[in-house]
């Protein structure tokens, strides 16, 4: 629903822009794909809370996305063009806030079709892994977030690694037009060496905290084994000729070989005798069918290689770090492939 209400937004934003333009081109392929930055996370559990599965149970559409997908996609283009359509008729600003409005009542309806009413209220008894009881009561959805959960949303900053020569190391970024909460703004990134990024993730799991990132996880990676390794395929020796090593990380951002595909979980490291990492242990979403009852093993190679962004708590970073990532950030395009979304 945010993410409608932000596609309008730009729409509303773009009324000029010629349809045929890479920018509305960009607007108008993908409005509300089910994946997301850690900043629109944020944005959406600082709004609303969270809720346990029981107090919105599971439906046929929360499990499989694409025809609830198919179908406000189709509607979010066709009041593009209303929009469009009646801005270009000479219709004033205040008359198409309105249809906005009742455009994202549309957008509401359908998705309690697909999805239910989420609960105002729900009430709540839950115990730990001994059996005890340890919360229970009636709660709203941010009251449930604030007592059952209590994390700092805004102590966790996001990092990046992609070197690209539009993005020097050192630097904070952020992505045109890429966010969901309006009066949230955006996402914001501190780019940064690959190393910097595995002490990040080495410091906040010796705390006993796992370490979300994303990657693209189509890169070198043995689905039903588990294993990310750049090593898994010889595929060059195969072909006897540089397929794989055709581009080096810079290369596959910048000729559109790759970009973040998912997110998953740092749950553990290998170290070695100078406390550098050889082995990452990853908890996935895709169930316990694939790698080892759900968990694979992510070669240091492949993170380097294959890893993208994570997130972690800012006392796990130098001050110097964090005066960077707080200074004014660089504006990418919206098409940028740190713009990906990793679901």
């Amino acid at each position: 629903m945010e993410k409608s209400n932000w596609f309008f937004e730009n729409v509303l934003d773009t009324l000029d822009e010629p349809l045929t333009g890479r920018l509305m081109a960009f607007l108008l392929d993908a409005p509300i794909g089910d994946g997301g930055q850690w900043d629109m996370f944020k944005s959406l559990v600082r709004k609303y809370g969270v809720v346990p599965k029981e107090a919105m149970p599971e439906t046929a559409c929360s499990r499989n996305t694409s025809d609830m997908d198919r179908y406000l996609t189709r509607y979010l283009r066709g009041a593009a063009k209303r929009l469009r359509e009646t801005h270009a008729a000479g219709e004033n600003a205040e008359s198409l806030r309105e249809m906005k409005k009742a455009m994202m009542e549309d957008v509401y309806h359908l998705m309690v079709t697909c999805l239910g009413e989420p609960p105002a209220s729900f009430s709540v008894r839950l115990r730990d892994k001994d059996e005890k009881l340890v919360l229970s009561g009636v709660y709203t959805p941010q009251g449930f977030f604030d007592e059952a959960v209590g994390m700092e949303l805004d102590d966790y900053v996001s990092l990046i690694s992609a070197p690209t020569a539009d993005k020097p190391f050192g630097h904070t970024y952020t992505v045109s037009r890429l966010g969901n909460v309006v009066e949230d703004g955006g996402v914001r990134y501190l780019n940064l060496e690959p190393i910097e990024l595995k002490h990040a993730a080495i410091a906040q799991l010796r705390d006993n905290l796992p370490v979300w990132f994303g990657c693209d996880v189509a890169q070198s990676y043995l689905r039903d084994e588990g294993i990310m390794d750049t090593d898994a395929l010889d595929v060059d020796g195969l072909f006897g000729f540089p397929v794989e090593g055709a581009l080096d990380k810079a290369g596959r951002l910048d000729y559109g070989e790759s970009v973040m595909t998912h997110a998953m979980v740092l749950e553990g490291v290998d170290l070695d005798a100078d406390g550098e990492p050889t082995l990452w242990k990853v908890e996935n979403s895709w169930g316990k069918d694939r790698g080892k009852e759900g968990y694979l093993l992510m070669s240091d190679d492949w993170f380097t290689e294959n890893l993208y962004q994570i997130v972690v708590d800012r006392k796990f970073l130098p001050e110097k770090l964090i005066e960077e990532y707080e200074a004014e950030p660089i504006m990418l395009e919206p098409w940028d492939p740190m713009g990906s979304l990793a679901d």
